[in-house]
């Protein structure tokens, strides 16, 4: 049956088709949506994981059971499960085994832009890269033909624009694979004496993976009327170079991204007069060729920086924009900014007031790096502001106690915050973390985590408790607070950092987007109390804005958490 289907959505059908019976994923935009998807089938076991290195641990688990498995992630995702990539890499596999991993050149939802290619290198293992919806379903299968056939896990490369983008598929049917789990100490326990008979077996694989690659069907060559120029692209890189130059100049589609072919790639070379590289960020396949001893112009004329777009393929290879559309109307600017009624808010606000340095983490709270609140002093990566603020407080030497604070979401704290408090205990940092908690995993589309009480089938399961983990790995003081009262928030940030050790609150609060948290009735403004102070801007909520030198509260907005009726001292803030 033919249908639209998202990128993402097409690589859980072809898992599906595949006979996959196991996935352990972490969301991560643009990644999120295939273990979502893939979780709609009854077939196929799927659940979100405490992180990504979980997740594939998971995975391989269910691999090396038999079972056809996969595990999801977003770029930086990848780095968190590279201990478990590398050395599944020398075991090899029992039954299939995919990685999803999803780059986001442009950082339209990240922190860095790195090419997870280099990993697919690093590792030694391939690397399948589709262009499209149909690609991705057929790629997903491909991919446990490959890890079976060759012994190997296989990473499936996405990104935000074949993620995100939709295009026709055709379904098929299931087909079901059940294998069974053999002892191999030899294969799969990797103390150094095993390990030192796997590598040879890995260096092996790859030269039979090269020449896989020399005639595998998806690194293909499509003809071109004229010569003088041919491009070798992939992914989303080779749509916008088809829609630039069409069947004008010949093109070499790759599929397979790592091992590339050699011979293929020189014959396509030999056959025209210039050879330009098109891709994403890296110039990996241009390093590639100049390894071939192939001429070729890549990074020189396209950035290492931010995703491609039509455009910029045609500037370089037409040397002129595309025609189009384009709005004469100058469109508004619209940062990113909490969403009316978030739990964080106040106490972002209760921080800024404070004078804090705050330590911030991966989520929507970082956001409160935003003006006006502009309360974060930095964020890093999953789980580092529990490490750093340690680091922090005890490089100052006592000079931050009093001063400093982490903050770090719920699914976050249980990603990789753990560590970093057993690390705060063990080694006496005084210091204070905020878990934010807002019952949900909020920045990637509201999914659960281990402190929801609710796993990914949308079933009731074991609920972690904060408080009672903070206490467990040695955390004396634990302490909850409503961030929706600032004078609460206050008072439990100053006594707290008041205090000779470390300690923990917990920011809780449901996030205000959640279908079942009930709204107050929104507030309006009383013009003739409303002196036109702004003390209710300093929150920076979306539903309050300034008209005629009065505030004014969007009540399609406004959900009735009273944070800016606390701050006006004129009460001209009441609820309708």
């Amino acid at each position: 049956m033919k249908q639209l289907m998202l990128g993402n959505e097409a690589v859980a059908r072809g898992l599906y088709e595949a006979g996959c019976s196991f996935v352990s994923s972490y969301p991560g935009t643009p990644s999120t949506e295939i273990t979502e998807a893939v979780a709609k089938y009854p077939e196929v076991y799927a659940e979100w994981a405490p992180n990504e290195k979980v997740a594939l641990e998971a995975a391989f688990g269910a691999s090396l059971a038999g079972r056809r498995a996969f595990c999801g992630m977003k770029h930086v995702g990848l780095n968190v499960a590279a201990d478990p990539l590398f050395t599944i890499s020398y075991t090899g596999v029992n039954a299939g085994l995919i990685i999803g991993v999803a780059d986001d050149a442009g950082m339209h939802s990240s922190q860095n832009e790195q090419d997870s290619r280099h990993y697919a290198r690093a590792a030694k293992i391939p690397m399948l890269e589709p262009a499209d919806s149909a690609e991705a379903i057929a790629f997903a299968k491909l991919a446990y033909e490959l890890s079976e056939k060759f012994d190997t896990p296989v990473l499936l490369k996405m990104c935000t624009r074949v993620s995100h983008s939709q295009s026709v598929v055709e379904t098929g049917e299931r087909v079901e694979v059940l294998g069974e789990y053999k002892k191999d100490i030899a294969k799969y326990v990797m103390m150094p004496g095993n390990a030192k008979r796997r590598h040879p077996v890995v260096e092996a694989r790859t030269r039979s993976l090269v020449e896989y690659a020399e005639t595998a069907d998806i690194n293909r060559v499509e003809p071109g009327k004229n010569k003088s120029l041919g491009i070798i692209t992939s992914s989303t890189s080779y749509q916008y170079v088809k829609e630039v130059v069409g069947d004008t100049y010949p093109v070499m589609k790759l599929g397979m991204i790592w091992p590339m072919p050699e011979q293929k790639i020189r014959e396509f070379a030999a056959s025209v007069e210039k050879l330009v590289v098109v891709e994403e960020l890296d110039g990996f396949i241009e390093c590639h060729c100049r390894d071939l001893q192939i001429p070729c112009v890549g990074k020189e004329i396209f950035s290492c920086i931010d995703e491609l777009s039509q455009n910029k393929v045609a500037q370089q290879l037409a040397k002129a924009p595309l025609a189009g559309v384009k709005l004469d109307a100058q469109i508004p600017p619209r940062p990113p900014v909490m969403c009316a009624g978030c739990p964080h808010r106040g106490l972002f606000y209760t921080l800024k007031k404070n004078k804090l340095t705050v330590l911030g983490d991966i989520g929507c709270y970082t956001l409160g790096a935003v003006a006006p609140l502009a309360a974060v002093d930095s964020v890093i990566c999953m789980g580092a502001s529990v490490s750093g603020i340690h680091g922090f407080s005890k490089s100052q030497q006592g000079a931050a106690d009093g001063q400093t604070v982490a903050v770090i979401g719920d699914s976050t704290f249980m990603h990789s915050g753990i560590t970093g408090l057993v690390n705060m205990a063990y080694n006496e940092s005084n210091a204070t973390v905020i878990i934010v908690d807002n019952s949900i995993t909020g920045m990637t589309g509201h999914q659960q985590n281990p402190t929801t009480g609710v796993n990914l089938k949308g079933d009731p399961c074991t609920k972690i408790d904060l408080e009672t983990l903070c206490r467990a790995v040695g955390i004396r003081r634990v302490r909850v607070v409503d961030p929706y009262d600032l004078a609460a928030c206050d008072a439990a940030i100053k006594e707290e950092l008041a205090a000779k050790e470390p300690s923990v609150i917990i920011s809780r609060r449901p996030c205000a987007l959640l279908k079942n948290v009930k709204h107050k009735a929104p507030l309006a403004v009383d013009a003739d109390k409303c002196v036109g102070c702004k003390a209710c801007m300093k929150i920076g909520c979306p539903a309050i804005s300034m008209a005629g030198g009065k505030a004014k509260v969007d009540a399609t907005q406004c959900v009735g958490c009273g944070v800016c009726e606390q701050l006006c001292k004129f009460g001209a803030l009441k609820e309708v």
